[in-house]
């Protein structure tokens, strides 16, 4: 058991590190760790039941870390496994921890950044096929038409290095054409997969000039700031040291060195068993 009571922030790989990078950015004062569980990456071919299962595992364990508090930075894992985990497990497990995910902060805000009510999202088939995105925007925002796109080759890019190469340009060409082809009037794109923002220069190449594209880094750090504004004693038991510690299911070495297409340089890992 952790003597320090870190924020967790979980991914099933390495894409979570941008939400991570957001949250430091904006709160570098509080304790951090974050688990990928790179053995078992992909998430988002998988069934909600493996999905909910793995991500359940990852929770515990970072909840045996100290953890009080902990992000889902995984749309899939949110999409799959955070309203069983909040309604069914945290109830019975540990009633006083709370875990959160990266869905409904963007989906709360997202209705502000369009200008004709017209919302394109591009995400992993599994966050796709679980109509997590339009079910959360229908509720805060009830007249914005919602058009999904599911990439799938975009995190193989991202992970085998050819986010700025020629290879990516077909695959981010043809997937945006086909959301514009949904609707030519969308004017806000939400990159629904925290591995986008690495093909954002492409991206921007290819959507059509005007349109406001949207990571959720920021999106969820502000939202976080403001959750942790709002209940103190939560806050109060998050400890504050600004340290940082990385660990991955998988190699910590190749962790730590494809970490650094996230965030920004190569990390120290640790490995560890579930």
């Amino acid at each position: 058991m952790s003597t320090t009571q870190p924020i967790g922030v979980f991914d099933s790989g390495y894409g979570g590190l941008t939400v991570l990078k957001g949250i430091v950015g904006q709160l570098p004062q509080y304790d951090y760790v974050y688990l990928g569980d790179n053995a078992r990456t992909p998430y988002g071919t998988r069934s909600f039941e493996t999905v909910y299962q793995y991500t359940l595992e990852c929770v515990q364990h970072l909840f045996r870390m100290g953890c009080r508090l902990v992000i889902l930075a995984c749309n899939t894992a949110s999409a799959k496994a955070l309203r069983n985990i909040q309604q069914l497990d945290l109830p019975r497990i540990a009633p006083d921890r709370r875990v959160l995910g990266v869905i409904r902060p963007t989906t709360e805000v997202i209705g502000n950044y369009t200008k004709n009510g017209h919302v394109g999202i591009l995400a992993t088939p599994g966050t796709v096929a679980s109509e997590s995105y339009r079910v959360e925007i229908e509720k805060f925002f009830p007249q914005v038409a919602v058009y999904q796109e599911a990439c799938p080759m975009w995190v193989p890019l991202v992970e085998n290095g050819e986010a700025a190469h020629d290879g990516a340009d077909y695959f981010i060409r043809q997937h945006i054409r086909r959301l514009l082809d949904q609707s030519p009037a969308i004017d806000t794109i939400l990159l629904a997969c925290t591995h986008y923002p690495l093909l954002l220069p492409k991206i921007r190449q290819y959507a059509p000039e005007g349109v406001t594209l949207l990571s959720q880094g920021e999106i969820v750090a502000a939202s976080l700031a403001d959750y942790l504004r709002r209940h103190p004693e939560l806050e109060s038991q998050c400890s504050k040291g600004g340290t940082l510690r990385f660990f991955t299911t998988d190699s910590a070495e190749y962790f730590g060195r494809q970490a650094g297409l996230f965030w920004g340089d190569p990390v120290q890992a640790e490995q560890l068993k579930l």
